[in-house]
């Protein structure tokens, strides 16, 4: 869902970040998260979000709205850790746990403290491409 909504807001304003580094990130930890569904012989469900998400008026909405689901994903991942006896598995939640708290929360909550309009403009810089 996260993925879906962050894709969603880069449609709706442009490659703004946090979104789009965020967006770019989250393919790590999807990847190892196919890994060990792999291994353990569970079927990657599939990916019903794309065109479901909420759409924002703005982007300092969309970043309050990342702001709330990072806290909320913080205890998702407390419930998920000890729900499992398994180290491999509890590794990859720790790792996604503190990409969500250390990485992704302080980064829009960045977003939010910019004071973003609703062209987007002006959000810690458009992403350049091109090496600039």
């Amino acid at each position: 869902m996260a993925r879906a909504t962050h894709l969603q807001v880069i449609a709706d304003f442009g490659e703004v970040r946090p979104f789009v580094d965020i967006v770019e990130a989250e393919n790590r930890p999807a990847e190892a998260l196919e890994g060990l569904l792999g291994r353990y012989g569970v079927p990657l469900p599939p990916d019903t979000w794309p065109g479901r998400v909420h759409r924002y008026t703005s982007l300092r909405e969309a970043c309050e709205a990342a702001v709330g689901a990072e806290i909320d994903n913080g205890g998702m991942y407390v419930r998920l850790i000890a729900g499992t006896d398994r180290t491999d598995i509890s590794a990859v939640y720790r790792n996604l746990q503190a990409a969500s708290q250390e990485r992704h929360l302080p980064a829009f909550r960045r977003c939010v403290g910019r004071g973003n309009d609703a062209s987007g403009d002006g959000v810690g810089g458009r992403r350049r491409r091109g090496g600039g």
